[in-house]
């Protein structure tokens, strides 16, 4: 892809929803959708700042061999040497989920610094992915068949996986749903921390700024018919018509027949169509 800086915003998340959910860089893709709302911001400072943190996590972990080790060096780099934690005081700051706006002020909800723990670990030479958890964005590293889970909002601690990864069963999990400690693609990272931007924005009532961000989760997944349909649903809602008919159209060109996802579009798209007309 061309440099981040001379590239629309829209137009580089488009063309990596049309590569599939990865995995990519995925701390640039983050850097590119916090510029769609700081969209005067130059992001070469933090690319540098992007740049520098992989060099110094190579650096840190060129010796050792544990997981252990590599996690606690990624750790008290992010943590001890550039000060990165959660935060706790305005946890609901949109802030917190514009990485922009995370590297600046160091603090974060669980998903951005996960990003940032996600970018730090691939360039130490380490697998790490997001990983089911919805209660709280955890990261699963890896080296050499080693593997444990980090928490990034809480210093990059660790995680027991059996107690995350087993009984008891949380409420409303069933035995053919996902383990909360299964991997998650990229593009699922990027959709959770939208996501947080879309609820507080729906909570708050602003009709069109939840659409504009839900819009932007259409182009990070443009194969996901449920994404369509909230698009559609939140631009009927901002009083979008048209652009709520074409997202109800997608969902339905994407969704199997008799389905429920595919019965909802249609309803709402004829209960649209009967407005417009």
């Amino acid at each position: 892809m061309q440099a981040m800086a001379r590239q629309d915003p829209l137009e580089y998340l488009r063309a990596l929803g049309e590569g599939g959910d990865g995995p990519f860089d995925i701390a640039e893709a983050a850097l590119m959708l916090g510029l769609v709302d700081q969209p005067r911001r130059s992001l070469d400072p933090y690319k540098k700042h992007l740049s520098e943190m992989a060099d110094r996590c190579r650096d840190a972990v060129r010796l050792l061999g544990r997981l252990e080790d590599v996690a606690h060096a990624i750790s008290t780099l992010l943590v001890g040497v550039y000060g990165y934690d959660g935060d706790r005081e305005s946890y609901d700051d949109p802030q917190n989920a514009n990485l922009v706006s995370v590297i600046d002020r160091r603090r974060g909800l669980p998903v951005a610094l996960g990003i940032l723990y996600i970018h730090a670990a691939r360039a130490a030479g380490l697998q790490a992915q997001g990983v089911n958890s919805p209660g709280h964005f955890l990261l699963r590293i890896s080296l050499k068949g080693e593997e444990m889970l980090i928490d990034p909002f809480n210093g990059g601690v660790a995680v027991d996986q059996e107690r995350l990864g087993g009984p008891p069963r949380m409420g409303g999990i069933t035995d053919d749903s996902p383990r909360i400690s299964e991997p998650v693609s990229d593009a699922e990272v990027l959709l959770r921390l939208e996501n947080n931007l879309k609820l507080r924005a729906v909570n708050k009532g602003e009709r069109q700024r939840a659409a504009d961000v839900a819009r932007r989760m259409v182009l990070i997944a443009p194969k996901r018919p449920e994404l369509w349909l909230d698009l559609a649903r939140l631009n009927e809602a901002a009083g979008s018509l048209g652009a709520a008919q074409r997202a109800y159209e997608a969902c339905l060109a994407l969704a199997r027949q008799s389905t429920g996802l595919h019965n909802e579009a249609a309803l709402g798209l004829y209960a649209l169509k009967r407005k417009l007309n």
